[in-house]
């Protein structure tokens, strides 16, 4: 028999339990959270992380990639293939950013506004049973708590 033995005792009082680790709790609820999401996305066949780009492009107008990226919570190396993939599909465009020809803007086209819209109509839905489930009040503070707990771990 090889590998290591379970841990002892004394090793297991010293550890966090599982059921009380901070990651895997905000794993669980994002995911208890995207499953309602899910359906509406693939049926419009986009994916979460094509829905975060555009979400993020519709909101502000238009964007560098970088910004598009930390906007998006997307790794550039990732964010490149999903501006190709929209492209492709004629959701977004891009064009020379006039002060800095090598640098170019992204924003969606009409085709892509449009699925915006249609998409976000059924978020909406989804949102409102979520505030039915967990309440108005405490949706608000548990974003704000979240971006309390962001705000004093980037210190």
């Amino acid at each position: 028999m090889s590998g290591k033995l379970p841990l002892s005792p004394e090793e297991l009082t010293r550890l966090r339990a599982f059921s009380r680790s901070l990651p895997l709790a905000l794993l669980k609820a994002r995911e208890d959270v995207m499953a309602g999401f899910r359906p509406n996305l693939r049926s419009h066949d986009i994916t979460e992380q094509q829905w975060r780009a555009l979400k993020a492009l519709a909101q502000t107008g238009e964007m560098r990639a970088g910004q598009l990226s930390r906007a998006s919570l997307i790794s550039m190396p990732s964010l490149t293939r999903i501006i190709r993939t929209l492209e492709k599909q004629g959701l977004i465009e891009r064009r020379p950013e006039e002060r800095d020809q090598r640098a170019a803007l992204l924003s969606l086209t009409a085709k892509g506004h449009d699925l915006v819209l249609s998409v976000s109509h059924a978020a909406e839905k989804r949102y409102d049973e979520i505030v039915a489930a967990f309440g108005l009040e405490r949706l608000e503070r548990l974003h704000l708590m979240l971006d309390e707990l962001s705000a004093a771990l980037a210190k």
